[in-house]
């Protein structure tokens, strides 16, 4: 039970704060036209976030940050991603009202933009690293596929639960005019992380 608890604990803690993977799911969940078109995204950052945490526990990802050479190759990827993402996602919605359609992404482009906030934020590989791969060494083989377990099943029930937060949001907001300004803000928090990433590869 201990285990447990303290998964659920850690997880939501490591979860919460404001960033690229969070904005991205919920603006998905707001943008897409029916909650189903936003599975790509909840899924992709859910089995993301699933892996990563697998390879924490495991220890593989220590071991693949310990080549410095690879470390910068990330970062590297994950900026020009987010920066990338970050002008699709503010000009969604220039390009819907030439379409007069939604502006949400494409099952294709949730999954690779997902995946690139997940896979490719050295900030967020780190902090799964140094949180949950360490606190999971004080527990033995049975204690230790609950702790995991806990972690990874918050993971998707929060991002189910914000791609909800985000369709009521739009059911509420009839007109799109909040949802434009959700798109704006996203693509601004998303550059906000790319550049957090770039003064970090400098330093």
């Amino acid at each position: 039970m201990e285990a447990i608890l303290h998964g659920i604990l850690l997880a939501f803690g490591l979860i919460l704060p404001l960033g690229a993977q969070n904005v991205f799911v919920f603006n998905q969940g707001a943008l897409q036209p029916r909650f189903v078109q936003a599975l790509p995204v909840i899924v992709t950052a859910a089995l993301c976030d699933t892996f990563l945490i697998i390879l924490s526990v495991l220890g593989v990802s220590v071991i693949v940050f310990s080549f410095e050479w690879l470390k910068v190759t990330i970062f590297l990827i994950g900026i020009m991603f987010l920066l990338y993402m970050g002008w699709s996602v503010w000009r969604s919605d220039e390009q819907a009202d030439k379409e007069h359609n939604s502006s949400s992404l494409s099952p294709k482009k949730q999954v690779m933009f997902a995946m690139s906030v997940s896979l490719l934020n050295p900030h967020a590989i780190l902090d799964t690293i140094g949180v949950i791969g360490t606190s999971s060494l004080a527990y033995n083989e049975g204690d230790k596929v609950l702790f995991t377990l806990a972690c990874i099943i918050v993971s998707w029930i929060w991002f189910v639960g914000l791609a909800l937060t985000g369709r009521s949001i739009k059911k509420i907001d009839q007109n799109g005019k909040h949802l434009r300004k959700i798109n704006k803000v996203s693509a601004l928090i998303i550059w906000a992380v790319a550049v957090y990433l770039i003064f970090q590869l400098i330093s």
